[in-house]
């Protein structure tokens, strides 16, 4: 089956390509797909080719990832069904993660359409619910895999690392199960977007030291720090003023420089989570959330692109022209 796809080519080379999908099984579902939100992290990591596979980084002697379809979430309208898929339907709107590739470095990737699914990483959107801000669902479920690995009880401060989309869905969900928040970041705009209530607190870190900050607005002790950046050295630097017994939460991408050193962490008796990757009940929690307005999606888009205009989508993210969070592709 002939589709339309993104393809980086080569490191920091993305086109827009006509690639070969495989003809669907009866497991699978076809979708034509309507927005496809880029997850400017991942995605730019394996584009530059520092990744191998998922949070696995490439060794020297890996082979170059080139070329693949990047990408693992987007939203759609099913235009066929296989005989062993129950839960959609032709005409369904409905999100899904990656879809089936050929003749690319990896068999599956995310900016692609038609994209043959398979039936286990296709949702059906709810009714009243806009596609949209289900686009992102998977980075949206990784924010929330942050926000409820910890144990807190509400009133507890958190501080989240990290300005991106992954630390601003943590940072709501922590403010949903009841803490305090504190957002550090590096970019005014996208601080700015963070919905800060009364006892929450953001501090750019360019302008201010985020320990000091931290330690005048929870003199109690913090009970979490969520790191979405990948700085070992930001969370140890909070570790002093962090309670007995709290947590830590990496979901940050280290490279070959991720090594945590546990005896600091036991001065304290704290917990470390490293949360990764997607699961359905995860989704089908984020999906609920997103749904009943706790989590917040489309205030965090920044820029809507052409599909066929995905180079200069990740022109901007790889090489930071303007300020830029939440990047979607529009595919009609």
């Amino acid at each position: 089956m002939r589709a339309m796809a993104v393809v980086a080519t080569f490191p920091w080379t993305v086109e827009f390509l006509p690639v070969e999908a495989p003809e669907p099984s009866d497991d699978d579902v076809v979708i034509r797909v309507t927005q496809s939100w880029i997850s400017s992290g991942t995605e730019g990591s394996f584009i530059r080719g520092e990744r191998i596979a998922g949070d696995t980084p490439r060794m020297q002697f890996d082979p170059p990832p080139f070329p693949h379809v990047p990408g693992y979430q987007k939203v759609g309208i099913v235009e066929w069904v296989g005989s062993r898929v129950a839960h959609v339907r032709p005409g369904d709107r409905v999100f899904a993660t990656v879809s089936h590739v050929q003749g690319m470095f990896f068999d599956t990737g995310g900016h692609i359409s038609p994209a043959v699914t398979h039936g286990s990483q296709v949702w059906k959107i709810p009714e009243g619910v806009e596609p949209l801000a289900v686009s992102g669902l998977v980075l949206t479920q990784v924010g929330y895999n942050c926000g409820v690995r910890p144990a807190m009880a509400a009133g507890d401060a958190a501080v989240v690392i990290g300005d991106g989309l992954v630390g601003h869905w943590a940072a709501q969900t922590l403010a949903w199960r009841g803490a305090r928040v504190m957002l550090v970041g590096r970019h005014a705009d996208r601080i700015g977007r963070f919905h800060r209530r009364e006892q929450d607190g953001v501090v750019n870190s360019r302008e201010e030291d985020p320990v000091s900050a931290a330690e005048a607005w929870a003199p109690d002790g913090l009970q979490v720090i969520v790191d979405t950046v990948g700085s070992i050295e930001a969370m140890e630097n909070l570790y002093p003023i962090t309670r007995r017994a709290g947590a830590l939460v990496s979901a940050g991408f280290y490279g070959f420089m991720g090594q945590i050193d546990i005896q600091k962490m036991r001065d304290r008796e704290l917990t470390l989570h490293a949360p990764s990757g997607w699961t359905g009940p995860r989704l089908d929690a984020t999906l609920r959330l997103i749904a009943s307005g706790d989590l917040q999606t489309l205030p965090l888009i920044t820029h809507h692109f052409p599909a066929n205009d995905a180079p200069q989508a990740y022109d901007l993210i790889l090489n930071r022209q303007a300020p830029v969070l939440g990047v979607v592709l529009d595919w009609e």
